[in-house]
């Protein structure tokens, strides 16, 4: 299908885009990547009047670190993550969850940030920022504010951000020493949405026990979910093969799926159990050394 009729909108400056925007008001929307936005439109699922295209603003395309955090920029691709030794070696649960959204074509266009900023449950990095107690940097008419990615995702395809702000950065804390992380999923065929994943992140402290524990899960519920209860129960425990497992089931109960066409509720939640075991002893394991 054809996109509805729209106006094409390139400002040079991210203070022009914020004006762009706060001008437009709801019947504007950014464009990083694309990946998402465009193929709704296609289908008639959105349709804004407005589209503000931040590709020519300079200074928006880094992946640094940065007083304890690394910092990802509002133009940073999918690519450039897998791409990164940084990411690769420190920060490997980013790594998992790069490389398993959708294919090499749309991680060659599709951007950190917007895959956020969409609010899409299904996509694989909010879980993973929830894991990683992330934040994102938002930019608007009064200004810079933080968001804590815990309170960013406030409905299905709804974020924190206001009409008239651009997000500009996700900030992510660097890990201690002796952390490890692993992002899983299960999808019915390579690039599609996951039936159900989880992120996992963990800080082992000298004697092997948890001193930090952070699980995230994609796809099901309405928003991205952080499994607290789980994290709760696994922080300050040595993570054996028993604690993991009760680890997992709490998970499980912490997810809430709906049957649909990738699989009854009861089958998902299932596989939120056995994902979470799997992700957590993976991030254990790298915690402790391995690959």
């Amino acid at each position: 299908m054809i996109p509805p009729r729209f106006e094409y909108l390139a400002p040079q400056t991210l203070e022009e885009a914020v004006a762009l925007l706060g001008k437009h008001g709801g019947e504007a929307k950014v464009l990083s990547g694309g990946q998402s936005l465009i193929p709704l439109m296609k289908l008639r699922l959105a349709a804004p009047g407005y589209l503000v295209d931040i590709n020519r603003i300079p200074g928006l395309q880094y992946i640094k670190e940065v007083d304890g955090s690394l910092r990802i920029g509002a133009l940073t691709r999918e690519a450039d993550l897998e791409a990164s030794d940084l990411v690769r070696t420190k920060y490997p649960l980013l790594f998992d969850t790069a490389a398993v959204i959708a294919d090499p074509l749309v991680r060659n266009l599709a951007t950190v940030c917007g895959n956020l900023a969409h609010g899409d449950p299904a996509n694989d990095h909010p879980a993973t920022m929830l894991a990683l107690e992330a934040e994102v940097v938002a930019v608007g008419p009064k200004g810079q504010r933080t968001i804590p990615v815990a309170s960013f995702f406030t409905g299905l395809f709804t974020t924190a951000l206001a009409s008239d702000e651009v997000l500009t950065e996700i900030r992510v804390p660097a890990p201690a020493p002796r952390s490890g992380g692993a992002y899983l999923k299960m999808e019915r065929k390579v690039g599609d949405f996951a039936t159900a994943a989880v992120a996992a992140q963990v800080t082992l402290d000298g004697g092997g026990v948890c001193q930090r524990v952070g699980i995230g899960l994609t796809n099901v519920g309405p928003t991205p979910i952080k499994a607290a209860r789980a994290e709760a129960f696994l922080r300050g425990k040595r993570p054996d093969a028993a604690v993991i497992k009760q680890t997992a089931q709490l998970a499980a109960e912490a997810s809430q799926p709906v049957s649909n066409l990738r699989g009854p509720a009861e089958y998902k939640r299932d596989l939120v159990r056995v994902l979470t075991a799997r992700a957590l002893t993976r991030a254990v394991e790298r915690a402790g050394g391995g690959r």
